[in-house]
């Protein structure tokens, strides 16, 4: 795995708060200049606390574990409506179906680490995305090095598949926001390391399975500028530091799932880190 660059500015501290009760959804990711993650206002608290398992995705915005798919006919998984258990001070756990989701997560020196472990049958596949919801202006900026290839999801109508290269996404710039545009779209790009720049601030993200581990790791972005849904579009950026390669795992092909090893094991990591371009910040 590839640890975190050196970001521009002066390094930050971060924090990170997240709720077992309510399938281990991370609620807050801020440093002491800014709260990173977007809360959708059209969600009140109480939609987001009623959901059982089964139940229609609530986009109620923040951080959510999808596992072992992220669309598809469970949408965003079977992990996100479900309570965690709790085993420790930074360690909680979920099971559902056959597959069981372990997260350690904690601060050191400012920087967020997540560690991943998942468990079941030997060869089981499956996709797991962190689904992050971000509180970003219209001026903000998604830096991935180079042109890595990308799939555009579910356009240009549903169920389709259009491959191109970042940072196109069917005929809009994934690495540019900007005001509201009517378009909506979602993209798996192949990398492990994405920086998310927004005026003096920066959020640098990296991802990777552990030594002794083999399986595809992406992101997903999805960039809605009032394109969904058709009934009443509103502005939500998601970026999703993801185990796999698809966003469906009953369409995805056998090279772009993770696939659990002959111990019924994968384990993988994230490591969040922020900053700011000010000088002499106080901690």
């Amino acid at each position: 795995m590839t640890g975190p660059a050196a970001a521009s500015g002066t390094r930050r501290p971060l924090r990170v708060r997240t709720d077992p009760a309510l399938g281990g959804r991370w609620t807050s990711l801020a440093t002491p200049e800014r709260e990173w993650l977007w809360r959708n206002p059209r969600v009140p608290a109480a939609a987001r606390a009623r959901v059982r398992p089964g139940d229609p995705f609530v986009d109620a915005g923040g951080g959510e574990e999808c596992l072992p798919t992220i669309n598809g006919p469970s949408d965003h998984g079977e992990v996100w409506s479900r309570p965690w258990a709790v085993d420790g001070d930074d360690v909680a756990h979920v099971r559902a179906g056959d597959l069981t989701l372990s997260r350690g997560l904690r601060a050191d020196d400012g920087t967020v680490r997540a560690r991943y472990t998942i468990d079941g049958p030997p060869g089981a596949g499956l996709l797991h995305a962190v689904h992050l919801l971000l509180d970003v202006g219209p001026g903000a900026r998604l830096e991935v090095p180079g042109r890595p290839d990308t799939l555009v999801v579910e356009w240009p109508e549903p169920g389709a598949i259009t491959p191109t290269t970042w940072p196109d996404g069917g005929g809009v710039p994934l690495d540019v926001l900007g005001p509201d545009d009517g378009t909506a779209r979602c993209a798996v790009v192949a990398t492990d390391r994405l920086d998310v720049v927004d005026g003096a601030d920066r959020l640098s993200l990296r991802w990777g399975v552990e030594a002794g581990y083999a399986a595809p790791v992406s992101l997903v972005v999805w960039r809605n500028l009032g394109g969904w849904p058709d009934d009443g579009p509103y502005r939500s950026v998601g970026v999703e530091p993801m185990l796999g390669a698809e966003t469906n795992l009953d369409r995805a092909a056998p090279d772009r799932k993770a696939r659990l090893d002959e111990r019924g094991r994968l384990t993988w990591r994230l490591t969040v880190s922020a900053s700011h371009i000010a000088r002499n910040l106080p901690l």
